[in-house]
């Protein structure tokens, strides 16, 4: 069983205009501060993200926020945190959150939101981390995402068990308890993150 403390969470900047996602992202940071995990994200307030942060916030949760300088501005921090740290640039701050996180989830959100997706699950393939990798589903969000890779495994572009590395579900719940169940497959260890 996986023991997490703390959880990474990626999302979009923006709100997109799909008031069940809003909502889930906000019901996400509740249920993060209600099982005492903490919640490391963007560090904006604004979007999805600002939505999970406040979640975790009004329900006394942990929330810690990690921003690249130039970002600072343009994304809106959020001033309420419990921690703010800033890096030089965008690898820096995957790599900060990384550190800080026993485990990720990802939510629906834009280029972003899948680049930063994509990142953490290609370390894990190559063996850099073992941490679970959750992908919140919301409403489908995801399915021709998830369509996609199982035309990339058919294809012989993915590996089945790297496919597999993905925990999906479009409840909260039962997302989080499929990532505490999660037991990593042995892999070579390629380079370090610092080297990707």
């Amino acid at each position: 069983m996986t023991t997490l403390n703390s959880i990474c969470v990626f999302c979009g900047s923006s709100e997109g205009n799909d008031i069940t996602i809003i909502e889930k992202g906000f019901s996400l940071g509740e249920e993060l501060a209600r099982r005492q995990i903490t919640l490391v994200y963007g560090a904006a307030k604004i979007g999805i993200m600002g939505k999970v942060a406040e979640g975790a916030l009004t329900s006394k949760g942990k929330v810690i926020g990690v921003i690249p300088e130039f970002l600072k501005l343009k994304e809106v921090m959020h001033l309420g945190l419990h921690e703010l740290i800033t890096t030089e640039n965008m690898h820096q701050r995957k790599m900060k959150m990384h550190d800080l996180s026993d485990g990720f989830i990802t939510l629906p959100g834009g280029f972003g939101t899948l680049e930063e997706l994509f990142e953490i699950i290609t370390w894990a393939q190559l063996g850099l981390h073992q941490k679970p990798i959750g992908l919140l589903n919301v409403g489908g969000f995801y399915d021709d995402l998830l369509q996609l890779l199982e035309t990339m495994v058919r294809r012989g572009f993915l590996k089945i068990e790297n496919y597999e590395l993905l925990i999906v579900d479009d409840s909260i719940d039962q997302l989080l308890e499929k990532m505490k169940m999660f037991k990593p497959k042995e892999v070579p260890k390629w380079l370090k993150p610092e080297r990707t």
